[in-house]
């Protein structure tokens, strides 16, 4: 029985033994390191070998075939990666009949005093030989750990990306907020110096329409502050846009032949002045800028220099439409006049001395008209209040649209062109300049009731304009009202 296992022993030593230590790689003075450091088909040495006896136990004698002698000298490879080199007086003793256990033992000491790592290198390169299998299964595991890296990796940056993407979001949402905070601020600040100009004016007004009704009062002066409020924010929009369009004209050297007039800033300048213009577009521009004043579109005549500025008016609606016929036509009001298709009536308000502010509110049956305010300066000849018609095929005796004033942005009357402005020019040498408070546009007054208000600019008479020349057949029932206050 000792000379079977003798031969046993020779079979698995000798030369084929020597040729697995030949190939590895590791030589005595890595022999100490740290196996996490050392690398063997770009893997940590000691991760390599667990998947070699992973693959060995998974696939021996299903996948793989191995001899009794292969077996034997991976079997000591393990032993020796475990445990160092036989140590005899440490071993266990073996049975009298345990050939396998003796061949096994024979084969660890034949390894002598490699060490731990050169032992899992050996299996490693062993395995390698013995199943060619084993490196592809290597491959495909180092692939899908790089795979599953590289997702993870990928995963890790969009995570990044997302959470800048909301920090961002959340960074925009809290300046919108702001910016919102501030702009609502600034529009309180506006609105709230708005109404305390105008509050003694619509408090008289208030007071004339609800008499010892303190409640509707408050109500009305809310309401004609509110629509005060929002036809000052788009007379601003539309003042700032002509403005801007008339600036990039002048910085492309084009030549404005149409005297236009512009915003009048703190009283200062006329038309025609860029650096007025450049200075009021700049104040809009800084929207933070809330003590900037807008003045509306005002004469520039060179002749008239005096009448330059002009103060917007308030214009708002009321619904009570029929309540207002009836007083009007109950004789609580000025009047009810008939505009015939094609007529312009104009009503002529003179100043009152005892006055500071003219008020009006107009309605009409079935069809709109249009509405306007002009201003003639100059001391009037009579203090009544008078009513002028004139009709599309004769000369106004007020003043006609084209020849009276000069606007260029008056939609009903289109552009005037520079041949027209200086005929009209020649024409008006004896009269008194004339002011647009507000440009005549079309009114929905048949159903709401128009009403609106205007500081006294001076001395002078107001020209209420109420023009039907654009309708061919319809004639218009006019109900209007007019009064100051002091």
């Amino acid at each position: 029985m000792d000379s079977t296992a003798q031969q046993k022993a020779t079979m698995i030593g000798g030369d084929n033994l020597e040729l697995s230590f030949k190939d590895l790689s590791l030589d005595a003075g890595t022999v100490g390191e740290d196996s996490s450091k050392i690398l063997k088909w770009n893997l940590p040495l000691k991760e390599l070998y667990k998947l070699a006896c992973s693959f060995y136990k998974e696939k021996s004698g299903k996948a793989i075939h191995l001899s009794y002698e292969d077996n034997l000298k991976l079997v000591a490879f393990t032993q020796q990666a475990a445990h160092g080199p036989l140590d005899l007086s440490k071993a266990p003793p073996l049975g009298m009949f345990d050939v396998i256990g003796k061949d096994r033992r024979i084969a660890w000491q034949q390894l002598g005093t490699i060490t731990k790592l050169q032992a899992m290198e050996g299996f490693i390169d062993l395995l390698d030989r013995l199943c060619p299998l084993f490196k592809p299964y290597v491959e495909a595991i180092k692939k899908d750990r790089e795979e599953k890296a590289r997702r993870a990796e990928q995963e890790e940056i969009q995570r990044t990306e997302a959470l800048a993407a909301e920090r961002e979001r959340q960074e925009e949402l809290a300046r919108l907020e702001s910016e919102k905070n501030r702009e609502e601020l600034h529009r309180r600040q506006l609105q709230d110096a708005l109404n305390q100009q105008t509050y003694h004016q619509f408090k008289e007004y208030a007071e004339i329409q609800f008499p010892g009704n303190p409640e509707q009062q408050a109500v009305l002066i809310r309401q004609l502050q509110n629509e005060h409020y929002h036809q000052y924010m788009q007379q601003l929009q539309a003042q700032v846009a002509t403005n801007l369009a008339r600036l990039k004209s002048l910085s492309d050297g084009e030549e404005d032949d149409t005297p236009t007039a512009v915003v009048c800033e703190n009283g200062a300048a006329g038309a025609n002045d860029p650096a007025a213009a450049n200075e009021f577009a700049n104040a809009n521009n800084a929207k933070e800028n809330s003590q900037f004043e807008f003045k509306e579109q005002c004469d520039s005549d060179n002749d008239s220099g005096d009448y330059a500025v002009i103060s917007p008016a308030n214009m708002w609606t009321k619904p009570d439409i029929k309540l207002f016929k009836q007083e009007v036509m109950a004789g609580k009001g000025d009047g009810v006049i008939r505009v015939n298709h094609g007529d312009t009536v104009t009503v002529k308000v003179p100043t009152h001395e005892g006055g500071s502010c003219l008020f009006w509110e107009f309605a009409t049956d079935s069809y709109d008209i249009g509405f306007g305010v002009y201003f003639e300066w100059g001391k009037p000849p009579t203090t009544e209040v008078s009513v002028h018609i004139s009709e599309s095929d004769e000369d106004d005796d007020t003043i006609e649209e084209d020849d009276e004033v000069i606007c260029a942005e008056d939609l009903e009357c289109g552009q005037v062109q520079s041949s027209q402005m200086s005929s009209a020019g020649s024409a008006l040498g004896s009269r008194n300049p004339i002011s647009i408070i507000i440009p005549i546009y079309r009114r929905e007054c048949h159903q709401e009731v128009y009403a609106g208000s205007h500081t006294y600019p001076g001395e002078g008479t107001y020209l209420l304009k109420f023009d039907n020349s654009y309708s061919l057949w319809r004639p218009k029932t006019l109900y209007y009202k007019v009064f100051y206050t002091r």
